[in-house]
């Protein structure tokens, strides 16, 4: 890895943006992190998530797109669309829990063969497509559609911008002599400008913020998909007024490696993961020029407390079994303010109808 970015940094002088060594740690096809097969997730992998908790949470989202059917009109032809499937858990705890067939966004070739092994039993309600672009527009128009991605913007390529006391500068990937690898500031990018000038001014010299640009051309692709209803949006984040924090002075960027995080993100570049909190304020403003309506935006834990409520009541005076209490540990991981209640948070966006549809056909 860090001989393919010395050559890049050969030919790019001034240096890398730092969204361009993320891109190539996270998804080269055979050096990047992400980019040869899923990772193990969980206590033998590098973080946990939260289908790595349990069945319970692909539970709650299959009755989220139960009620996203009841308030379509209960379309026939509604489907259930991921991106980001990883192995394709969260779509199997998905599927044993609704009927509804089921759209894997993929362009990684090692990712569908894994999610296909593990969804095998489920043949002819699952298919898969390389892009959103794919959706073949059918005559009859839209898609019905709950739209899933869990924790995947987290994971998108971000730029680096420092405030110097005077003026927003951009970080960006250099070599020394010996072929170390060092942030150096420069004058932002074009690109930049536009959510540069969303930044305050009022911050101690110093101050690292990421920009999400790739986060943004995600949302614009999605908006213009042929397909309608509801996009749930579900990942670790913050609010802008969060980002800029005195604790917060040197960012979220982080790297994790066995459960282990630090902020050393250009050392073993390709063995670890790559992350930093989602921009919920600046995601929420762009989905709204693009015309999507914001349903709900709130903490995981209250969020999948109010899709669990019916599932609560059902267990009102009766003594758990086994099952039933493994279930409730996993609400409790999933909702507890000091696990993952607070510091995730579910985005629902409403899609209305537009030109096209995705066929389920093969």
């Amino acid at each position: 890895m860090l001989s393919l970015l010395l050559s890049r940094l050969r030919d790019s002088p001034e240096g890398l943006s730092f969204a361009e060594v993320m891109q190539i740690a996270l998804y080269h096809p055979e050096q990047g992190y992400y980019g040869p097969g899923p990772r193990r997730i969980g206590r033998a992998g590098d973080f946990y998530t939260a289908v790595s908790v349990g069945p319970l949470y692909g539970r709650l989202l299959a009755k989220l797109a139960h009620q996203t059917w009841e308030r379509l009109g209960s379309p026939p032809d509604f489907i259930i669309m991921e991106q980001a499937a990883h192995d394709g858990q969260l779509a199997q705890d998905i599927l044993d829990a609704c009927p509804f067939p089921y759209v894997i966004v993929e362009p990684n070739s090692s990712y569908q063969t894994a999610q296909r092994q593990r969804l095998a039993a489920y043949a002819g309600r699952v298919r898969w497509i390389s892009s959103i672009q794919e959706l073949a527009p059918p005559a009859q128009g839209s898609q019905p559609a709950l739209f899933l991605c869990n924790e995947l913007l987290d994971a998108l390529p971000v730029y680096l911008v420092r405030w110097s006391g005077k003026e927003w500068q951009e970080l960006k990937v250099r070599a020394d002599a010996q072929g170390g690898l060092f942030f150096a500031t420069s004058r932002p990018c074009a690109a930049l400008h536009e959510e540069i000038a969303h930044l305050p001014t009022h911050l101690q010299p110093g101050h690292q913020v990421e920009i999400h640009l790739a986060a943004k051309d995600w949302l614009r692709e999605l908006a213009s998909a042929p397909l309608y209803g509801t996009l749930c949006i579900a990942d670790y984040g913050l609010d802008d007024e969060e980002f800029f924090l005195p604790e917060r002075a040197h960012g979220t960027l982080r790297r994790y490696h066995q459960h282990q995080m630090d902020d050393r993100v250009l050392q073993q570049l390709g063995q670890c993961d790559l992350t930093s909190h989602v921009p919920f304020t600046r995601i929420i403003a762009t989905a709204e020029t693009l015309g999507l309506k914001v349903q709900s935006y709130e903490h995981q834990g209250r969020w999948l407390s109010r899709l669990a409520l019916p599932w609560l009541a059902s267990l009102e005076g009766h003594s758990p079994d086994t099952a039933t209490h493994a279930l409730l540990r996993q609400f409790q991981a999933l909702t507890h303010p000091g696990i993952m209640g607070r510091s995730f948070r579910a985005l629902l966006l409403e899609k209305s109808a537009t030109p096209g549809a995705v066929s389920l056909e093969p």
